[in-house]
C-alpha cells in the first residue's frame, strides 16, 4: 500500500518573506496558518475555497 504524501503548501507571492499568511494546499482543500503549520488544518472543498477567494477578490470581507 502506498504511503500518503504531504500536500505541497503555497502562499501568496505578495506576502514576500512574511510568515503572517494563510497557506493553501495544492489540492485546494486545506488551509493552514504559516506561523504555526503544525497547529492544525482547516479542510474545505475546492469549490467552497474558490467561492471564498472570489469573495475576497470582490472585497466582500
Amino acid at each position: 500500500m502506498a504511503q500518503p504524501t504531504s500536500p505541497q503548501w503555497r502562499k501568496s507571492s505578495r506576502s514576500g518573506s512574511q510568515s503572517n499568511c494563510v497557506e493553501v494546499a495544492g489540492t485546494l482543500d486545506r488551509l493552514r496558518d504559516s506561523k504555526a503549520p503544525g497547529a492544525g488544518v482547516v479542510r474545505t472543498s475546492p469549490a467552497a475555497l474558490s467561492r471564498f477567494l472570489d469573495a475576497i477578490r470582490r472585497d466582500r470581507f
